[in-house]
């Protein structure tokens, strides 16, 4: 079965920093555009970062603008997605997914496959 596994989340003070991991299983992940989505509490599910499969590049999506920072690491099958500076409204499920080879500068929930169970993200002080 394809799928990801999502890990690293956590209960973290705000203004911290956690590095969230995307292992696949059952693919090579280097062959795909890998993003990061989150669901907070009673809202909908959202993308904030991409990563192409070539090239590695990267698109980020509204507020997550110079705090998040994707990354991939092909040899280990793993993606990232270091999040500094961390505030009460980053809450929420992250979710990590596959989709084709790039990521065309869009972020979106219903052009990916192969998605994880999720870790938990809590802000609090």
């Amino acid at each position: 079965q394809l799928h990801v596994v999502e890990s690293g989340g956590g209960l973290v003070q705000p203004g911290g920093s956690l590095r969230l991991s995307c292992a696949a299983s059952g693919f090579t992940l280097e062959h795909y555009a890998i993003g990061w989505f989150r669901q907070a509490p009673g809202k909908e599910l959202v993308g904030v970062s991409c990563i192409n499969s070539i090239g590695g590049t990267k698109t980020y999506t509204g507020s997550v603008k110079g705090r998040f920072t994707m990354s991939r690491n092909n040899a280990k099958n793993t993606a990232y997605l270091q999040i500094d500076g961390l505030k009460p409204e980053d809450t929420a499920v992250y979710y990590c997914a596959a989709k084709g080879f790039y990521c065309a500068g869009t972020v979106l929930v219903h052009e990916y496959a192969y998605w994880g169970q999720g870790t938990q993200v809590t802000v609090s002080s």
